[in-house]
């Protein structure tokens, strides 16, 4: 008896494991780039070219530029947990999440130390003002840094595990709280309100003309999920592995960092009444 079970445990693990990624309807996806370790941030400056991160800890993290080839160049080395990348001031801002850490600037080769945090995970920029949240268990906080004042001002504290902060093209502003399984709008007035829960795990989000994307950072069944203007939430893709940063290439081509199979996924959104 105790044998059948281990055994039926130890299936269940290997179908959650070996298990493939499933589109939804609408959906496809392929394999864009494979056997990238630690694979977690994806960004693309103003002249288009497109930076990823490897989330290694102890200086060992980096950031790379990635030609249409799938060859990589170092951009940036000697980083600890590189976790977040976005498009700032015509350059590429560079969070780390491995303690207390500088978020970088990265331009023409060179970088500029931006402002200090603890445990910095997600970034999103718009405008002059560049957004960070801290991955840390109830003492995260949600930051804007100011390019033209050089202030950081505090926006929320107290979180539990701060991933994600996207803007919305509208200037809305929503984060993500791992620890609490949920994403919360901001609201200036202090009340911010839950506009999901229940979540597996999210990590990394998104915000465009289609509405707001989630990854979820679990090892087995994550998902990427698209809360669209009407409330209707929509899976994109499942049975992911760590999903990590969504970058949002045009409205029907998205690449996603899925660090549990070290690989980045191209999704594309299929024509009306394709199969």
């Amino acid at each position: 008896m105790l044998a059948a079970s281990l055994a039926a445990v130890l299936a269940f693990l290997a179908w959650q494991h070996f298990y493939p990624v499933v589109a939804g309807d609408g959906w496809s996806y392929r394999v864009y780039v494979a056997e990238i370790p630690m694979v977690s941030a994806l960004a693309r400056d103003e002249q288009g070219t497109l930076y990823l991160s490897q989330e290694m800890g102890a200086g060992r993290g980096a950031v790379f530029t990635l030609d249409a080839t799938g060859r990589r160049e170092l951009a940036l080395g000697g980083l600890s947990r590189p976790d977040g990348l976005a498009p700032f001031d015509g350059g590429i801002a560079v969070s780390q999440e491995e303690g207390e850490q500088p978020v970088f600037w990265l331009f023409a080769g060179r970088r500029e130390v931006l402002f200090r945090g603890h445990n910095i995970e997600g970034l999103a920029s718009h405008g002059n003002q560049l957004y960070a949240i801290e991955d840390r268990v109830g003492g995260g906080r949600l930051l804007r840094y100011d390019r033209l004042t050089k202030e950081v001002a505090v926006l929320r504290e107290g979180l539990r595990e701060g991933e994600g902060v996207a803007v919305c093209p509208s200037g809305e502003l929503f984060y993500a709280e791992k620890g609490r399984q949920w994403v919360k709008r901001w609201r200036a007035n202090g009340n911010d309100d839950v506009v999901l829960d229940a979540l597996n795990a999210p990590g990394f989000v998104a915000c465009n003309e289609d509405g707001l994307w989630i990854t979820e950072d679990a090892t087995h069944r994550a998902r990427l999920l698209l809360l669209d203007p009407t409330g209707t939430v929509h899976t994109v893709l499942s049975h992911l592995r760590s999903a990590q940063t969504l970058l949002v290439v045009d409205r029907d081509r998205l690449l996603l960092a899925e660090q549990g199979r070290d690989r980045i996924l191209e999704i594309r959104r299929q024509p009306a009444g394709a199969r």
